[in-house]
């Protein structure tokens, strides 16, 4: 993937989670629940209509398999060797974005996992992006199982799906993407990017006053 776009689609995301609209629950019948998943489907109200008590929401997780955001880069490059689902073959997938202190893994995975993105931030993951073989797994499967795990999204549209808390950001995207973002450090990204804008302008203002 071009730095750009995976800068562009992270940025998008980011995006996405601070214009969060309330996702809408599905309506509800007397007799019927909310399908969430195979072993925890809600149980449905009582005669007296009384409301069936909620299944507890699991926390966002910030690990997949055995990679966590947070983790250096060094610690991250051991753990996809020893897992041969993503596929890496060592320090040929690694490249330096044109920004400081941020460098990217860009992975071909074998099987269900085609490709994979891991982006760093002086030298600690923030970014991890999955992209799916949809021929092996479904967008509504994944869905299902998220629901069942960690409970509505916050926010959902036709093109995305996203879980957030003040750790992790936690998307399931059209046509099948996964992507995990550690909250502190992109929200440190904006606010750097937000500074540098602000220095541009007076600087700017600066060179005007001077004609």
């Amino acid at each position: 993937m071009n730095h750009r776009l995976f800068l562009a689609c992270a940025v998008a995301l980011l995006s996405a989670v601070a214009s969060t609209v309330p996702a809408q629950d599905a309506a509800r019948g007397k007799d019927s629940a909310r399908v969430a998943g195979d072993s925890r489907v809600a149980a449905p109200a009582r005669e007296t209509g009384e409301a069936a008590p909620a299944q507890d929401a699991a926390p966002l997780p910030d690990t997949y398999r055995s990679v966590a955001l947070g983790m250096d880069i060094e610690t991250v490059k051991e753990k996809l060797l020893a897992d041969g689902m993503f596929g890496y073959r060592g320090d040929r997938d690694v490249s330096l974005l044109p920004f400081a202190n941020r460098a990217l893994i860009e992975t071909v995975g074998p099987s269900f996992i085609r490709r994979s993105w891991f982006q760093f931030l002086e030298e600690k993951l923030y970014v991890m992006i999955f992209k799916l073989d949809s021929e092996r797994v479904d967008y509504y499967s994944l869905y299902s199982s998220f629901v069942a795990k960690y409970g509505e999204p916050k926010s959902i549209d036709p093109a995305r799906a996203v879980w957030s808390d003040d750790r992790v950001t936690l998307s399931l995207e059209r046509p099948l993407t996964v992507k995990y973002v550690d909250v502190a450090a992109f929200k440190s990204l904006l606010d750097a990017d937000t500074t540098g804008k602000a220095a541009s302008d007076v600087l700017r203002e600066e060179f005007i006053r001077e004609f």
